[in-house]
């Protein structure tokens, strides 16, 4: 019995995707396999590997247009302790470095501001938007 879930994401940036998963001390592994429920494992292209008995796939979408979709196996919380409700924490630290990496590229200057609930504010100045 299958217990893995794909969520679609807008995961367009591999690099981005590895600069957030150094943030949270996880490690992206390029052809590897993806634990889930009952010792069941499957290939991805890339997999996130977490410090609790369960893993990420990161899959290319079924729309063919580039961008990845997360799956991970949900059951017991495993997964959302490690990178939030609905990958939350990873989805918002990728989307902080996608943001950076793009600032640096059109010659922005960043500073990051993490807030008392745990967001984080970005103010981008100067350059070119």
């Amino acid at each position: 019995m299958s217990h893995y879930t794909t969520i679609q994401t807008q995961i367009r940036d591999i690099q981005s995707l590895v600069d957030a998963c150094v943030e949270l001390n996880l490690k992206l592994v390029p052809d590897s396999h993806c634990r889930g429920y009952a010792g069941a494992v499957r290939p991805a292209p890339y997999v996130i590997k977490l410090r609790g008995p369960y893993d990420i796939a990161v899959e290319p979408s079924k729309e063919n247009d580039g961008s990845f979709g997360l799956t991970a196996d949900w059951w017991d919380g495993h997964v959302a302790r490690e990178v939030g409700p609905g990958y939350g924490r990873l989805l918002q630290s990728y989307g902080v470095h996608r943001t950076l990496r793009e600032a640096h590229t059109r010659g922005l200057r960043t500073t990051r501001k993490v807030e008392a609930d745990g967001s984080i504010l970005l103010t981008l100045e100067g350059g070119v938007l």
